[in-house]
């Protein structure tokens, strides 16, 4: 078993810079990767970020040179840096983790809101 907890998020104007946190428990060295979508008002859910086991990351394209994911293996924790802000990253972000042998955890708490302003 994995469990996720997230923080972060908030309010800022575009331009502006938020850092969310995604902290893992339980099977920690079964995971995979962890990965961070987000979902606007209206839209589908879309993948942002993966950080996987071996240090790498991948982006979707509106994100690249923005948002930066890294980890601290001292916290077990996985952290979005968000750069650059634009309104159209407003979203209820997420964080989920996968395992090796497949299995997807999700954090049920509802992902935390990061409003941008223009």
């Amino acid at each position: 078993q994995v469990r996720l907890v997230e923080s972060g998020g908030g309010s800022v104007q575009a331009g502006g810079s938020l850092r969310l946190s995604c902290t893992v428990s339980g099977s920690i060295f079964s995971i995979n990767s962890v990965d961070w979508y987000r979902q606007a008002p209206g839209k589908q859910r879309e993948f942002v970020a993966r950080f996987n086991r071996d240090g790498f990351t991948n982006y979707t394209d509106s994100v690249k040179g923005r948002f930066t994911a890294s980890r601290d293996n001292a916290r077990n924790t996985v952290y979005l840096q968000m750069n650059s802000l634009k309104p159209e990253d407003t979203a209820v972000y997420s964080c989920n983790a996968r395992t090796l042998d497949g299995t997807t955890y999700y954090n049920f708490g509802g992902g935390t809101q990061v409003t941008v302003s223009s």
